[in-house]
């Protein structure tokens, strides 16, 4: 495709950069620089996705070359190449340049055949010089292939340290949200002329890790709190610990899941906006961040016992059972979310030695499955207004909206049903309770709470995540407030 020749090594003069000299070719880095991402690693994971071994497959290709290794990716890999995230504000300064006259070309490290796929994205690209599973197209030898394809000169877009010794081949430098240390060393090498900020690295981290959902996860403390044990410093403290180990496990299985559904959240109205999906947070990054998390979350799980350590394992298994498969699949994906959500009181009696209630984890599974049948109620219903027939990643069709509508009502009143049985049979003989008749007010604030859930849900005003509304919903929290003080007048009595 190019010549692959050592150029000369004698320095040349640069040629003054100006507005005017049309005939200077731009040529764009494409990972990190064009698309916001690593080709090589979308094409390894969506390789090693459905069949994990598979990862024996590239290290046996690792060992022919990277370029070998890209171009069998290239050819094997199913990769959504409409939906990879791309950096618009460079394609924008691109398509700018092009209309004053200027050839835009795409130089890679990627394999050909994956970035001509992209480049096909870009109606005004001339042309894509790329790895051709013989040479590794990087560094210093993109930078030959340039200077032979360009001698006349050529400006390039980048991003990375590898970048460097292609801006200093160049005539001017493009930095395109590059990290501080790789900015200030192109501006030492070439006559930088534009550069595109990047956003801080760690907003994009904190943001994966969606500590917003970590008040799920406060479920730790309702055993503690329902079998008085509340002012029981060790418990307290075991379960304070479990509450943490918790919020840093399921953060790194929110990545995991992340991971899983790349393809299936860029084609989402509202999850290609995560981190991972957009791009802005590298799938490196993520995939470092995944063990490092499960590491410190269950050494901190350890400290509160084994038992401890034990409950939150079986709470990983199930996530992964989840991500790998069981979201696929009708009814029992809201099933194994409520499953979920009971793990973490049983990871609560666990930590603070609680005795088992069953009245408990069965209401917690009714009342959750309508949670997460809303969540789904919710999603279906977004794919249908768009016109959509199946929702992607998951087993939905939008003709199952009222079946979804009726299980999710239906196990929200169990639930309510489930409490009032409680309050007759068991709660009047609990010494716990100074003044058992106050628990009467949760049957009646739970049904208002589900039937406004479900409100919502029909009238499409519900986020994705209803647990997420109900922190915002002020209605929501007025009646989570009703609660409390019911429960404290009958603790109190």
């Amino acid at each position: 495709m190019f010549n692959t020749a050592a150029a000369s090594q004698t320095n040349r003069k640069r040629t003054p950069h100006t507005e005017t000299a049309p005939a200077i070719p731009l040529v764009l880095d494409l990972d990190g620089t064009v698309v916001r991402g690593n080709l090589l690693v979308e094409t390894a994971l969506a390789f090693v996705r459905k069949h994990p071994l598979r990862i024996f497959m590239l290290l046996l290709w690792l060992f022919r070359g990277r370029a070998a290794l890209k171009q069998q990716l290239a050819m094997r890999a199913e990769v959504d190449v409409e939906a990879l995230p791309l950096n618009h504000d460079l394609i924008a300064y691109a398509a700018e340049q092009a209309g004053k006259g200027r050839q835009i070309f795409i130089a890679t490290a990627a394999d050909r055949a994956i970035a001509g796929k992209v480049a096909q994205r870009i109606p005004f690209v001339s042309g894509v010089i790329a790895s051709d599973g013989r040479i590794n197209l990087k560094g210093t030898a993109k930078a030959r292939a340039l200077r032979e394809r360009f001698p006349a000169g050529f400006d390039y877009a980048g991003d990375a340290r590898a970048d460097l010794s292609v801006w200093k081949a160049a005539r001017s430098a493009v930095v395109v949200e590059a990290s501080s240390a790789v900015a200030t060393k192109a501006r030492r090498v070439a006559d930088v002329t534009r550069v595109f900020p990047r956003q801080p690295l760690w907003k994009s981290l904190i943001r994966s890790l969606r500590p917003h959902q970590w008040a799920k996860n406060a479920l730790v403390f309702v055993p503690l709190v329902l079998s008085g044990k509340l002012s029981d410093p060790a418990a307290l403290a075991a379960t304070g610990i479990a509450f943490m180990a918790m919020n840093i496990v399921a953060s790194a299985t929110y990545l995991i899941n992340d991971l899983v559904d790349l393809a299936d959240d860029r084609r989402h109205w509202s999850k290609r906006e995560r981190p991972l999906a957009s791009g802005r947070l590298p799938l490196l990054a993520g995939l470092v961040m995944i063990p490092v998390g499960l590491a410190a979350g269950f050494g901190l799980a350890a400290l509160s016992g084994v038992a401890v350590a034990a409950g939150l394992l079986l709470y990983v298994a199930c996530t992964l059972a989840y991500s790998l498969g069981i979201k696929r699949l009708p009814i029992l994906d809201g099933f194994m979310l409520a499953w979920l959500f009971t793990v973490r009181l049983g990871v609560g009696i666990l930590a603070s030695g609680a005795a088992p209630s069953p009245w408990l984890l069965v209401f917690s599974m009714f009342l959750f499955a309508s949670l997460s049948f809303a969540k789904r109620h919710t999603e279906v219903a977004t794919v249908l207004e768009r016109g959509g027939t199946d929702v992607r990643g998951r087993g939905y069709r939008t003709v199952d909206l009222p079946l979804i509508l009726a299980i999710g009502v239906a196990t929200g009143m169990c639930a309510v049903l489930i409490l009032v049985l409680y309050i007759i049979d068991d709660a009047f003989r609990q010494s716990f309770y100074g003044n058992a008749a106050w628990l009467w007010g949760f049957p009646a604030a739970l049904f208002l709470f589900i039937s406004r859930v479900w409100l919502m849900c029909q009238r499409g005003q519900m986020d994705d995540d209803p647990v997420a509304f109900a922190v915002r919903d002020r209605p929501s929290l007025a009646l989570a407030g009703v609660l409390t003080l019911c429960f404290a007048a009958a603790w109190i009595g």
